[in-house]
């Protein structure tokens, strides 16, 4: 028994390209940028490493998605691995790519709108008192506090045995 599923989150790199076959199936090519997180032996300072990765979606979802996956979107895909392989000029080439199966987007539409205007600048998170309840109707549960800010410490240290 084999398994090929693969669970990436990242951004995208450019926009969608939507082409057709031969036949009319939709195929939607993106790119997307996943960080590995390394530790920089020569200042000891933990730094992103991208890796660029080739995903392919299939079918009526490739026409839906189209207008949506845009570069700079946060997305969460699900899909499995494709190996092709070719010749050009004499070369013998290959890649690996991910046949997208689910989109989900970690990202709002008005981020992705700033975010084609703007450069990307983390933002802080904002808080707001609720709207208050019209006369007559029950009390509203308390709502939790807002969970504070991870920790500035460095979390990685070379301690942690995995």
């Amino acid at each position: 028994m084999s398994i090929n599923r693969v669970n990436i989150s990242g951004n995208l790199t450019r926009d969608s390209e939507l082409r057709q076959t031969q036949s009319g199936t939709a195929i939607l090519r993106f790119g997307v940028a996943v960080n590995d997180r390394r530790k920089n032996n020569q200042t000891g300072e933990w730094e992103d490493y991208p890796n660029f990765i080739d995903c392919v979606m299939w079918g009526n979802r490739a026409n839906a998605l189209a207008n949506y996956l845009k570069r700079g979107t946060k997305v969460a895909l699900e899909g499995r691995l494709h190996w092709s392989s070719w010749e050009k000029d004499g070369v013998k080439r290959s890649k690996v790519e991910v046949y997208v199966d689910e989109v989900e987007f970690l990202s709002s539409r008005n981020a992705q709108q700033q975010s084609s205007q703007q450069t990307y600048a983390p933002q802080q998170p904002s808080y707001s008192a609720p709207a208050p309840a019209p006369a007559g109707a029950p009390e509203p549960q308390q709502a939790p506090a807002p969970v504070s800010a991870p920790p500035t410490d460095n979390v990685y240290d070379e301690d942690i045995p995995f």
